[in-house]
């Protein structure tokens, strides 16, 4: 991989001699981290023993395998409760431990009145200690409250995690899900429209959970459900017929830009009757299958996806289109399968199925006996849960397609498709999302009133970028192609990263000067953060790849074990993010790491001192899981400042 230059604007509190200053941290940040659980204000320390057992080749996250020490403890303490599943959770205050078990106060309420020997949740709570078998991971227990059990874990053990690690690669922490395949559907553009800002937080987010299932080692299907299909091609084929007789032989030049030949279209549809009826006639021509209105068709549609390609190349996005046309010839039969379960209805000469809670239906055949979304969409589960084999069906659109969406999954529950539990495989999820606003509140648009065309906010950001570089002197210092990869690398993350760290649910404004920034929650300063990191490695001259092999990791002081203990937390971040479906959380653990890295970087010399080789390898770890939530987001890092 290439190298970068990044120089970003200092801070005012350069001149410090602090690293958090240089960094310029906020320090009211600290206390709104969400990675933590509730703990309790009593504790009282007591040891671990039992029968020895090693956990060193374990394989999963740190609650994965406290939860595997727990299980056992339970099972011997309650041997007639077998149900019981152990309730880990991140301590919310790191002076009362790192984990914490929440078993006892449920477990009280279940056993209180079956003659137990126990007097409370307390007592409960200390006998699962007490039974808790001897682990190398695990330092010491205490109780807290009403029988909540605080685990410290191993300094020792988790620097021969993290050690361990950097030898066999960041993928050994890919966490465990319970699904093989899923279908993300995202992005969906419009044929013959240009993709607008819109499309970006579909196409970013649904980006983001692919690339975060894959690394969980999940069979990502990748499907981009484009609109190729309906009535609007019967006008767009009968505009290109008369505006281009010789249509067959027309560049895409000559019939240019798509949007404006959509409006065009449109205007001539809805202004003259007989455009209009021959427009209509197209359809039927292009469903039924003729050769010229298909041809037509095809041509239509390959200039749009070259129009798109231009974007996910910008993006980093890989998909595979499956239009509603590829579901169009399924349609009949699944129709036909939702008719014989009894689920299709004739209503005001519609054919619909009726949903318990909805004041309308699901409209699965038109009046005219024309197709639309639901039967599309509904054609498309059962192709992916038969023919593709997928567990989990992701759909990536804004939020207000989320009746639709509820709907289209309560008809399949009703056909038997999935199944009634709401945690059970197969699946189907709907990913709602806000909408991208404008410095005026509302929907973001060009001063025209025109939505903003995606392809020209990306350009628009590497531009800035760019320009910036340009004005630090770097035009007389790198190459050509040099800057124009440092200014895609920033400005394309700027603009990820500004999307994908909001709760996807909420809207979020737009604003460039914000994204593009060097302080507070941005991707410029983690990429900084990242790039300062790598110059630290760099400027100890030390071979960090021979270090890995022969050096050995120690967690002596406290700032370099809560750097490390939040390095070891990452999958099971990766994993939380994917069950909830939420990149946010992905982004707010990278903004900690940097944060927590800057604590240890401000109090622990690392070159020149004692413990160089140890803190290089921190650093180095640092740097790999920094360099693994950048791809998860699709940013790409910068080593350089």
């Amino acid at each position: 991989m290439s190298s970068f230059a990044l120089k970003l604007q200092p801070s005012p509190s350069l001149s410090s001699p602090k690293l958090i200053s240089f960094f310029n941290l906020s320090p009211h940040l600290s206390a709104s981290r969400t990675l933590r659980s509730t703990s309790s204000r009593f504790r009282c320390v007591g040891k671990v023993t039992a029968k020895p057992i090693s956990t060193m080749t374990a394989v999963g996250s740190v609650k994965e395998q406290l939860a595997k020490l727990f299980e056992e403890s339970l099972r011997a303490t309650f041997p007639d409760e077998s149900d019981v599943q152990p309730m880990m959770a991140i301590c919310n205050n790191p002076k009362f431990g790192d984990y914490q078990c929440n078993n006892a106060m449920s477990l009280w309420a279940k056993i209180k009145g079956k003659g137990t020997q126990f007097k409370g949740p307390q007592p409960v709570g200390q006998a699962i200690m007490n039974n808790l078998p001897q682990s190398d991971v695990i330092e010491k227990c205490s109780i807290a409250g009403p029988g909540f059990v605080n685990v410290v874990l191993s300094r020792e053990w988790i620097a021969q995690s993290i050690q361990k690690m950097l030898l066999d690669g960041i993928e050994t922490w890919a966490p465990k899900l319970p699904v093989k395949k899923t279908v993300v559907d995202f992005s969906s553009p419009n044929i013959a429209k240009e993709m607008h800002v819109g499309h970006l937080r579909s196409t970013i987010i649904g980006d983001t959970l692919a690339r975060m299932l894959e690394f969980s080692n999940v069979d990502v299907l990748r499907r981009n459900h484009v609109g190729d299909w309906g009535t609007q091609f019967g006008m767009l084929i009968e505009y290109l017929f008369e505006k281009f007789p010789n249509w067959e032989a027309a560049s895409p030049q000559a019939i240019g830009d798509l949007e404006a030949f959509y409006k065009a279209s449109k205007q001539r549809f809805d202004s003259d009757p007989d455009f209009k009826e021959r427009a209509q006639k197209a359809v039927v021509s292009l469903q039924g299958g003729e050769e010229k209105y298909r041809k037509a068709w095809s041509q239509i549609c390959e200039i749009s996806r070259k129009e798109f390609e231009k974007v996910y190349h910008r993006l980093g996005v890989h998909l595979e289109e499956r239009g509603e046309s590829f579901y169009n010839p399924f349609i009949p039969k699944t129709i036909e399968l939702l008719n014989e379960k009894g689920l299709v209805e004739e209503s005001e000469g519609a054919r619909v199925i009726f949903i318990e809670g909805k004041k309308i239906p699901l409209i699965v055949v038109k009046r005219d006996g024309g197709y639309n979304y639901a039967s599309t969409d509904l054609t498309a589960i059962w192709y992916r849960l038969n023919e593709e084999k997928a567990e989990w069906m992701i759909y990536v659109t804004d939020v207000g397609q989320r009746e639709h969406f509820e709907m289209v999954f309560a008809a399949a529950k009703l056909a038997g498709w999935f199944p009634s539990d709401e945690n059970a495989y197969p699946k189907a999820s709907h990913v709602g999302f806000g909408l991208v606003l404008g410095e005026d509140g509302k929907r973001f648009r060009t001063r025209s009133t025109e939505v903003v065309k995606l392809i020209d906010l990306l350009d628009e950001a590497k531009s800035r970028c760019k320009t910036a570089l340009i004005e630090r002197g770097k035009a007389a210092e790198w190459t050509e192609e040099e800057l124009e990869q440092t200014a895609e690398a920033v400005g394309y993350g700027a603009v990820k990263y500004a999307d994908l760290k909001n709760n996807r649910l909420t809207n979020y404004t737009f604003n460039f000067d914000q994204m593009l920034s060097d302080k507070g929650n941005t991707a410029v300063y983690l990429l900084y953060a990242h790039a300062r990191i790598c110059s630290i490695i760099r400027k100890s001259g030390k071979d960090i790849e021979e270090l890995k092999k022969t050096g050995t990791l120690d967690l002596a002081h406290q700032d370099e074990r809560t750097l490390g203990l939040h390095l070891l937390q990452f999958p099971e971040v990766v994993e939380e993010a994917c069950t909830n479906l939420l990149p946010n959380l992905l982004c707010e653990y990278l903004y900690n790491l940097s944060e927590d890295f800057t604590g240890f970087y401000t109090n622990c010399q690392v070159v020149g001192s004692a413990q160089e080789t140890s803190r290089l390898l921190l650093c180095e770890a640092t740097a790999v899981v920094m360099r693994k939530c950048f791809h998860l987001l699709g940013i790409t890092p910068v080593y350089k400042i």
